[in-house]
């Protein structure tokens, strides 16, 4: 049995929660901004609702044995208040964030060898019904993949017998990577605030080609490993979502709240800048959605 905190409860905290709950064995904590009364997972399989300590001031959470952070990229500040209380005696957190750089983040409130990166993949969404009641809605599985390694072993044995496809893998670079370029078309629905459909179009094709060949351009200066045929098995997988699906970037912009515009196409441009490798595509998008959302 594991003590577990999950810091941020949007569409991929509130799924790992549910996750974890089924395993049988763990304590939740669920670390929030605001009074959160109930909270609800719809998976494909059943309706879940959550069993756990809600906290929502840093000043009132204790140690746990791990720590999972399921906020926003930019939510960095605000999230590592909470690491003092829950990590007293030495509790690892685990990064389940967008982009490549979740040791980077935290490396100002954490020592680097206590942090996991994850990189997660799960078609999910948050349905608020009604003050302080979170429904989520997973439209499919959720993976999880973690560098190999003690901690990364560890992380994956806590979601021991639940649906979740979690693994430890050598190559993690490689999958934040390939997850990385999925994440910077993203840029193109949000920016047209149209959904997924609008990838269809041949001249918007065109420009989301642009945006994964740069990316692999860096990952590949990163280390990490492309296919030649990669960029195009990327266009291939958009235009098989749903049209009227909407990316969490283009949910935020509508929405009005701030998006993870750095952590995505804004990581392809300053390591691209660091390794001389031109981005142009996505510095034109990261520009865009930045002046589009200036206050």
């Amino acid at each position: 049995m594991a003590r577990i905190a999950i810091v941020g409860v949007g569409a991929i905290g509130g799924v790992v929660a549910s996750l974890l709950q089924t395993a049988g064995r763990h304590e939740l904590v669920l670390c929030v901004r605001r009074p959160l009364e109930q909270l609800v997972v719809q998976t494909p399989e059943q309706e879940i609702h959550i069993k756990a300590t809600i906290l929502t001031h840093p000043e009132e959470a204790s140690s746990v044995d791990w720590v999972m952070v399921a906020t926003k990229a930019y939510d960095v500040e605000t999230t590592a208040r909470w690491f003092d209380a829950l990590c007293a005696k030495g509790a690892p957190v685990a990064v389940l964030q967008n982009g490549v750089e979740h040791r980077e983040r935290f490396a100002p409130y954490q020592a680097k060898e206590k942090i996991v990166p994850v990189i997660v993949d799960c078609p999910a969404e948050r349905r608020s019904s009604q003050e302080g009641v979170n429904h989520i809605v997973q439209r499919g599985p959720m993976s999880l993949r973690v560098p190999e390694g003690n901690l990364g072993r560890e992380f994956v044995d806590l979601f021991a017998g639940t649906a979740a496809d979690a693994a430890a893998v050598e190559d993690w670079t490689t999958v934040a990577w390939k997850k990385l370029c999925h994440n910077a078309v993203g840029a193109l629905p949000a920016l047209l605030l149209k959904p997924a459909g609008v990838l269809r179009e041949e001249a918007i094709g065109a420009v989301a080609l642009d945006m994964v060949r740069e990316c692999i351009a860096v990952g590949r200066a990163e280390g990490a490993a492309f296919a030649d045929s990669f960029a195009k098995e990327v266009l291939s997988a958009c235009r098989r979502a749903a049209p009227d699906s909407i990316n969490s970037l283009h949910a935020d912009r509508i929405a009005g709240r701030p998006m993870e515009i750095d952590a995505r196409n804004g990581a392809i441009v300053r390591k691209g800048h660091a390794h001389g490798i031109p981005t142009p595509t996505n510095a034109m998008a990261v520009a865009l959605l930045e002046a589009l959302t200036a206050k």
